[in-house]
């Protein structure tokens, strides 16, 4: 009205100014950049109030929010042609019938609102459903029990005016959590994940007890998810959150979950597009997926299935990263606010609207108990007898209010004109066949009632829990929690990335690079990989491979280079100057300044590299030197082993190997790799192998060395020590494999529902193997690997004790395939692996003789006696006893 009212001044003072000749043209200049930053102003406000972030109080955008009360509206049990509803919902959204279907669609596919019929397309493959002449819908019972109560509903006017929708619906559950919300207005967004359908309403009684909540994410797409930055919802914060991916066989994956967000296409697509850049090497890929995701990736001949996996998740959409944003509509003001106090806000607006409720089933409970009383004492009073002697209304309440004067005390509140009306049209058969005590017994029903409203109202928050347990209960089945909650560990890329590019060498002038085909092959190297090089005066240089790069003239060696590689040692001579002494030095190469140009000499000018090798597995080598002949020196040529040169820092000067003028410098013998041992952990939190003493310490590891799992369902497996190996999920037992050390478990049979227990030898295989009962329902209940163990077993029954057991007197170590000896039939609390008296060894010469073997442990701490095992050693930097000694 103000603009309109400025428009039409304008307007008039333009017309005078005209007929005033032009005298006021400069006082009626309209600022158009003014009216612009107000038309945008109250278009930004209207989209972020009206459009695309939702109201705290419901957890609804309008436009959803008028779905829902169109639905309620047509609401008679049946479904609804997804077209008509969108026609009803056009009455109150003045925005199209496009925006209404596509907004129905995304809240039926949410499965909690709204019950489907028909096709509503599929959030997995990303289909689009069906036209809305098509697909059917009704609202779910549970959209009924919680969202509508009109009693409770504040109403307004429609956009046009002609109908009544509500401000916000009535809703009594975190509905705003539980589905979740994607929206972009004008110089504001929202993104608030959705939660897990029972974890919401158990943080919701945790809030009612006083307690603090806190909840994190679940997507229907499943995968794992890491919420270690998740920020409570707020900008900022990170998500990760990976496909489920696992190995069918040696050359092929599979993808039975996927990250939210993502579809299968878009999965596949990107899966495609690491291989096109050669991050990945696969044959081919398929999508079998219908109700359950199940896409097959198909390997390329010797590639490793581990490595896939994390390549898949460094370059694909196997892994997204997810920014929440919580931003909520609250007094018509947008508002940043955590997931958390999103939560406390819902409950205690859910336990308002539950007292509200309550006080006004009380209030017409208690006016059905007042008519009731007021009916009762008309009729046993005979009132209607002398109706006939009174002609109008005014004179009849008269009279009816001076016969009730005495009853005034029974009632609960005062008599109304709308009471006397009521009663004088009570029909006359009705009061002929009235029945004093029927009437008293509905009078008793009606205090009751109110007496258990006014317990409800006087215990309100207990009231609230017990409502939040019966909605579990009704609704809860089948909502189970879909995305594990795990912490991921940091992939390196170049650890993954498949070799993709050839590197090439032009060793005279001096470059490397990527683009030099018609010089010397080098190796093989992916295009984010690092090349170390080395030149003939000494100068070592860590470069980003490139097409062509400069190292410096007369190149010696160069290759892919490795941080941290402690392995590789490089042995050196070189001259000391133009006349200097002859140095000799080994030393590794693990971390370096990228571009950064080192002198591996003293740096004397001229100085010269006489003999270079590098030793993937720190080889030794003897080599001859010769001398040039001089008048005087009789001994022109020796040997020199580099085995007795200490590896040391690559600063180091080295050795003088001699002071005269070498001539050559011969290989005579190589040497054998150094077997260097490396320490491994295995961190339970994210599955996975490391050197950085985080979790469970495995043991020293070399060569062929193996790692043996053992897994709830009754499985075990002998995995390699290499870092990037990838893990069952549901491990109970891991340590290092010892070929003689046999197994002991205890397991139950689901066919027989009896407990047993077997020990038995490994059989060395690359396959995942089956010890235990295949019938539905067995399960392993403990496994360990002590020479002796003794068990304690605590049974579910109470008036059993508890028994304990040597699992080495029960049972012999018999094949794997053995069914073993009947334990128990009884149910099986707990099966608590305990650590055995000193008893001595027997046969301890069948162990290994490993240095870090149990039974070497043994022999160390205490000649031919059972100590403790090493398995009790606790984790370093915050971690817990291997399980092999653990409470199973």
């Amino acid at each position: 009205m103000e603009d309109s009212k400025k428009n039409n001044d304008s307007e008039n003072s333009a017309d005078n100014g005209a007929d005033n000749g032009g005298e006021n043209n400069d006082r009626n200049i309209i600022q158009v950049s003014g009216m612009y930053k107000d038309w945008f102003l109250d278009y930004a406000s209207y989209v972020i109030l009206e459009r695309a972030v939702p109201a705290i109080e419901d957890g609804l955008k309008p436009v959803q929010r008028r779905i829902m009360h169109s639905m309620w509206e047509k609401e008679d049990g049946r479904y609804n042609k997804v077209a008509n509803v969108i026609g009803h919902t056009m009455q109150y959204h003045p925005h199209g019938d496009a925006s209404i279907g596509d907004a129905m669609v995304q809240l039926g596919q949410k499965d909690l609102l709204i019950d489907t019929q028909g096709n509503w397309g599929n959030v997995l493959t990303g289909d689009f459903a069906a036209a809305p002449r098509y697909i059917e819908a009704r609202l779910s019972k549970f959209a009924l029990e919680v969202a509508f109560n009109p009693k409770t509903t504040v109403w307004l006017a429609s956009y046009d005016g002609r109908n009544k929708e509500p401000e916000t619906l009535p809703i009594k559950f975190p509905l705003l959590l539980a589905q979740g919300v994607e929206g972009i207005a004008v110089g504001l967004a929202c993104k608030i994940l959705p939660h897990n359908f029972n974890e919401l309403i158990d943080a919701s009684i945790q809030v009612l007890k006083g307690r603090k909540p806190d909840v994190y994410p679940d997507f229907m797409t499943g995968g794992s998810a890491d919420f270690s930055n998740y920020n409570d919802g707020l900008r900022g914060g990170r998500v990760r959150v990976r496909a489920k991916i696992s190995q069918l066989s040696k050359k092929t994956l599979v993808i039975t979950e996927i990250p939210f967000g993502t579809t299968t296409v878009s999965l596949i697509d990107s899966i495609l597009a690491a291989n096109d850049k050669g991050k990945i090497k696969i044959k081919k890929v398929e999508d079998n997926t219908s109700e359950n995701v199940e896409v097959q990736i198909h390997l390329a001949p010797d590639v490793s299935p581990d490595m896939t996996i994390d390549a898949l998740y460094a370059f694909t959409d196997c892994e997204v990263s997810i920014s929440p944003n919580a931003c909520i509509i609250e007094h018509d003001r947008p508002r940043f606010v955590g997931v958390n106090e999103m939560l406390k806000i819902s409950t205690h607006q859910t336990l308002g609207l539950l007292k509200k409720e309550l006080e006004i089933e009380l209030s017409e409970l208690k006016e059905q108990w007042h008519f009731a009383s007021l009916e009762k004492i008309f009729i046993k009073e005979e009132m209607y007898i002398d109706f006939k002697k009174h002609n109008n209304k005014e004179s009849l309440f008269e009279y009816l209010y001076e016969r009730f004067k005495p009853h005034k005390r029974k009632l609960v509140r005062e008599i109304h004109d709308e009471d006397l009306d009521r009663l004088t049209k009570i029909p006359m058969i009705r009061i002929t066949r009235f029945d004093s005590i029927k009437a008293d017994d509905q009078i008793k029903d009606l205090e009751s009632k109110m007496e258990q409203t006014k317990h409800y109202l006087a215990n309100l928050t207990e009231f609230a829990i017990d409502y939040f347990k019966n909605l579990k209960t009704k609704y809860g089945k089948g909502r189970e929690r879909k995305t594990e909650i795990r912490s991921f560990e940091n992939i390196e890329v170049r650890q993954v990335v498949v070799a993709n590019q050839k590197l090439y060498v032009n060793r005279e002038e001096g470059f490397i690079g990527l683009g030099l085909k018609k010089d010397e092959f080098v190796c093989d190297c992916s295009d984010i990989d690092d090349i170390i090089a080395f030149t003939r005066d000494g100068k070592m240089k860590v470069v980003k491979v490139a097409d062509k790069a400069f190292i410096g003239k007369d190149i010696i060696y160069v290759n892919v280079f490795r941080k941290n590689d402690e392995h590789t040692t490089y042995n050196m001579i070189y001259r000391d100057g133009k006349k200097g002494a002859s140095m000799m030095k080994r030393f590794p190469v693990t971390g370096v300044t990228r571009d950064k140009e080192y002198d591996l000499t003293k740096g004397t000018a001229e100085s010269e590299v006489l003999y270079f090798t590098a030793n993937p597995n720190g080889e030794s080598e003897i080599v001859r030197v010769h001398l040039k002949p001089l008048p005087g020196l009789r001994k022109l040529e020796f040997d020199v082993n580099f085995a007795d040169l200490a590896i040391k820092a690559r600063g180091t000067m080295g050795n003088v190997v001699t002071k005269y003028h070498v001539k050559k410098i011969v290989l005579i013998t190589k040497g054998a790799g150094v077997l260097r041992t490396e320490k491994i952990w295995f961190d339970d939190s994210v599955h996975r192998l490391n050197k950085d003493e985080y979790g469970t310490y495995l043991g020293e590891f070399s060569g062929d060395d193996k790692i043996l799992a053992i897994t709830q369902s009754g499985h075990y497996k002998l995995y390699s020590y290499d870092l990037v190996t990838h893990f069952d999920e549901d491990i109970i037992l891991i340590e290092k494999f010892y070929p003689s050390l046999p197994v002991s478990a205890i397991y139950f049979d689901g066919k027989d529902k009896t407990y047993y227990v077997k020990r038995f030898e490994i059989e060395p295989t690359d396959k995942k193997v089956l010890f235990i009962s295949e019938s539905e329902g067995s399960f392993l209940e403990l496994a360990t690997t002590q020479p002796n163990p003794v068990v304690e077993l605590v049974f579910s029954k109470k008036e059993l004790k508890a028994k304990k057991i040597n699992l080495v007197e029960l049972i012999e170590v018999k094949g794997m395939k053995a069914k073993g000896n009947k334990l128990t039939d009884n149910k099986i609390k707990e099966a608590n692996l305990l650590i055995p008296k000193e008893k001595p060894v027997e046969n301890a010469e069948e162990f290994e003789d490993a240095e870090d073997s149990p039974v070497a442990a043994i022999r160390k701490e205490k000649p031919g006696v059972l100590p403790k095992l090493p398995s009790e050693d606790k984790k370093k930097k915050g971690g817990k006893p291997s399980q092999t000694s653990m409470d199973i």
